[in-house]
């Protein structure tokens, strides 16, 4: 044993300081004068957040910040050159973007993928009706929410309708101002001695995320069902819009609020939809701040996570796969030898420890705020079910990358063992026969409609992601 007296405070600081794992905040690690950065930063990721609500909406606002730094449609049957940035988009729910690297895909890619959607209320196909003359669109709430907190705050419409004729129209109706909103409404406390004393998740059916859309009856005529004529009547005549229309529509109900700073220092950003866009933000930044690279870089976001990556625009499709199949074609080698040599962070949120809520965590094991971003080693339920489980050579790698670039990071569980649990699309990529580990940002009130993360913590994941990128 070292020689050393035990009350010597000194080295048993130094002792501590060498054998503990001690997460600090990032302020007490740096230097203040990042503050400027960070906020700028924290600026521009709230005017996208505001501006890119849907998973629509984050596609085309990738795309449309992609073309204006020079990156450009993807096409197979041309010759890239290392430093050629391109993309790839499919049916406008999910993006990739790569920047081809001097050898190509002949040592694997570097891959960061995120998820673009996030809890919301979707209209039925047939949403409207009239009761005791109010109208009213009938929902039904996508993924994981807890039904009461979509009561009685100010909603907004997003989405995209094809009318009869194949022509697409794309709505936003209540975010500004001096637009019309909308809500779900909710019962008194006079009232609701028999709701209050259900438990929380029966308080509210899904069947009764009804929203508020109208009372004025059609010409105060005498009749039926004439309040939503009146309504289907204002939308006919400002969008050619009738009710077989909303058929074919996919119309989301989203909070109408903006981003907002929290706290007395703004520490904090306060908005919807920071799972997953507070981790594809960042991503995209960081390959736009991504120079050529031994291999190609890949950035992929992609639609469905929240209920479970279904469908063609989930990762369970196979446009992932086949987007890596051309850039390894057009390297001159097959994509079954290229995806073993790959490496891939999953950009994925984690519930922030939160000390009102103490219980359901464990503190050893939890992610906190400010203090850096997340490395989850795997996700899933009870017993790891449904799990990414990250190989001890693989978080190895990305103990490297972070102590390389400098990266204030943290471990991250959600919650303890047996509360519940998670996924994430890290198993997806995984399955391909890629290396993955979920890396992203400390959230609290995850899945509800104001989330909250922490400034600092949104711009240390741009700075892992640049890390991860350029680390060979």
């Amino acid at each position: 044993m070292d020689d050393f007296i035990l009350n010597d405070k000194e080295t048993v600081k130094k002792l501590k300081d060498k054998l503990f794992f001690d997460n600090k905040n990032i302020l007490l690690l740096r230097n203040e004068e990042i503050l400027d950065e960070v906020n700028k930063f924290a600026e521009r990721y709230k005017k996208f957040i505001d501006k890119a609500k849907t998973e629509r909406e984050v596609v085309r606002e990738i795309l449309r910040i992609s073309e204006k730094v020079g990156f450009k449609k993807f096409d197979k049957s041309r010759r890239y050159v290392p430093g050629d940035k391109v993309y790839k988009v499919s049916r406008d729910k999910n993006i990739a973007l790569a920047i081809i690297g001097e050898k190509g895909a002949e040592n694997g890619f570097k891959l960061i993928v995120s998820h673009v959607d996030s809890p919301r209320l979707d209209l039925k196909p047939s949403p409207l009706y009239e009761k005791n003359e109010l109208a009213l669109f009938k929902t039904h709430y996508y993924g994981g929410i807890k039904k009461y907190q979509w009561t009685a705050i100010p909603l907004a419409l997003h989405g995209r309708i094809v009318l009869k004729k194949g022509s697409e129209l794309d709505l936003i109706i209540g975010e500004n101002e001096d637009e019309p909103c909308f809500c779900v409404t909710d019962l008194l406390p006079h009232l609701a001695h028999d709701q209050m004393n259900k438990s929380m998740n029966k308080a509210i059916n899904g069947e009764d995320l009804n929203i508020l859309v109208g009372g004025i009856p059609f010409k105060s005529d005498k009749g039926s069902e004439l309040v939503k004529l009146n309504i289907l009547n204002i939308l006919n005549k400002k969008y050619k819009i009738t009710e077989h229309d909303f058929v074919f529509a996919e119309f989301e109900m989203v909070p109408a609020f903006k981003a907002r700073d929290v706290g007395f220092d703004s520490n904090f950003i306060g908005a919807y939809g920071h799972d997953d866009r507070c981790c594809a933000f960042p991503a995209m930044y960081a390959m736009f701040e991504t120079i050529v690279q031994p291999s190609t870089s890949v950035a992929f976001f992609v639609d469905k996570e929240e209920i479970g990556s279904e469908g063609n625009t989930g990762m369970k499709s196979t446009f992932l796969k086949h987007f890596l199949a051309d850039l390894a074609e057009i390297s001159g080698v097959k994509n079954r030898q290229v995806l073993s040599k790959s490496k891939c962070v999953s950009a994925d949120v984690n519930a922030a420890f939160d000390p009102n809520y103490s219980e359901n965590f464990d503190p050893l094991n939890s992610s906190y705020v400010n203090k850096g971003v997340v490395l989850s080693k795997y996700t899933g339920f009870a017993g790891k079910a449904g799990a990414s489980d990250a190989s001890a050579e693989f978080l190895s790698y990305m103990r490297m990358v972070f102590e390389t670039d400098d990266i204030t990071w943290q471990v991250g569980e959600l919650g303890k063992v047996d509360n519940g649990g998670g996924g994430t699309i890290a198993k997806y990529v995984a399955n391909l026969d890629i290396d993955t580990v979920d890396v992203g940002i400390p959230v609290l009130s995850m899945h509800s409609p104001f989330e909250v993360i922490s400034k600092l913590d949104l711009f240390e994941l741009f700075r892992a992601l640049g890390a991860f990128l350029a680390t060979y």
